[in-house]
């Protein structure tokens, strides 16, 4: 994943397994934050991040036409915001990659998923707070 210094604007590759650490910019040295915003997806991405991350990953399986998806993106970004450092949060368009949301069985959206180590430890569809988001994320739902 290339993450771009907010003091420099240098990229910097950053493996999927490193994505909730804090680093330092290749360039200018100044602190690379953790992830704090959700990342959209394809599927080379998606099972990158799923497969190797070490902590859990949040996935929220939308499409820009669905009114409760619109209604749940904020809530998911801040999730996301939250959760920096402690899980990572992927956004997954249903409507340009369907394969992943056939794979996972995904019938209605929103559709929120959390994996571990590379496998599904929960799912649902359907609305939830940002609450709601970051405790499943944690695992204390």
């Amino acid at each position: 994943m290339i993450r771009t210094c907010s003091h420099c604007g240098a990229k910097n590759r950053v493996p999927a397994r490193h994505l909730a650490d804090a680093g330092r910019c290749g360039t200018c040295k100044n602190p690379l934050a953790p992830l704090n915003e959700p990342l959209d997806v394809d599927a080379t991405v998606f099972f990158e991040i799923t497969g190797e991350a070490s902590v859990p990953v949040l996935v929220d399986f939308w499409a820009p036409w669905c009114g409760p998806c619109k209604m749940a993106a904020p809530l998911v970004a801040k999730a996301a915001g939250n959760l920096s450092g402690k899980a990572i949060v992927l956004k997954v368009n249903t409507d340009e990659v369907p394969a992943i949301a056939a794979r996972f069985n995904v019938r209605g959206i929103p559709n929120f998923a959390v994996f571990k180590d590379g496998e599904i430890k929960w799912q649902q569809a359907g609305l939830l707070s940002q609450q709601q988001l970051e405790q499943v994320a944690l695992g204390q739902a």
